[in-house]
């Protein structure tokens, strides 16, 4: 597949097939994320694969996302990122990291909802051992879609983009 056919398949799903995610694709779709860019190549991040059911529902607030068959948590060392100016850079780390898996799935044909918000932080760490110093900072349910969301649209060139100016 293309990558932009792949940019434009893309959606988040929130509706998964029980189907388990094969290892191999894990780790493929890992993988594209441990070879994304970061800050002075810090590589921050640290991923945690959930497949035990009861550790997906405890880390979840969505009941759809604890039924996909694995979440992703995506986790930051922000000692290994700097802060300037006031921009945090383990999360524009994180942001490029959990890009390039949510791709990854996507061209695989597996789905994804990158979950940034609906999440407790302490719960997560609690459940899974995550050291104090850690951030976690997003949580992508995996698996194979169980339903197929229309294009939400985009807004067009002209509003995003110009040349020389604002």
């Amino acid at each position: 597949m293309e990558f932009m056919d792949v940019v434009r398949k893309r959606r988040s799903i929130r509706k998964y097939r029980p189907d388990p995610v094969p290892e191999p694709e894990i780790e493929c779709i890992l993988e594209a994320a441990r070879l994304a860019p970061s800050w002075k190549n810090g590589q921050c991040w640290r991923y945690i694969v959930v497949t035990d059911p009861e550790l997906r529902k405890r880390i979840t607030m969505r009941e759809w996302a604890a039924s996909a068959p694995v979440v992703i948590v995506a986790c930051a060392d922000p000692a290994k990122a700097e802060e300037r100016e006031g921009r945090s850079y383990y999360m524009m780390d994180m942001g490029i990291g959990m890009e390039h898996l949510v791709l990854a799935a996507a061209e695989r044909g597996l789905g994804t909802c990158w979950i940034g918000l609906h999440f407790e932080e302490k719960t997560v760490k609690e459940a899974l051992g995550v050291p104090e110093n850690i951030r976690v900072v997003a949580i992508t349910p995996l698996g194979y879609p169980a339903e197929t969301p229309p294009d939400r649209g985009r807004k067009p060139m002209t509003e995003m983009a110009s040349r020389n100016h604002w």
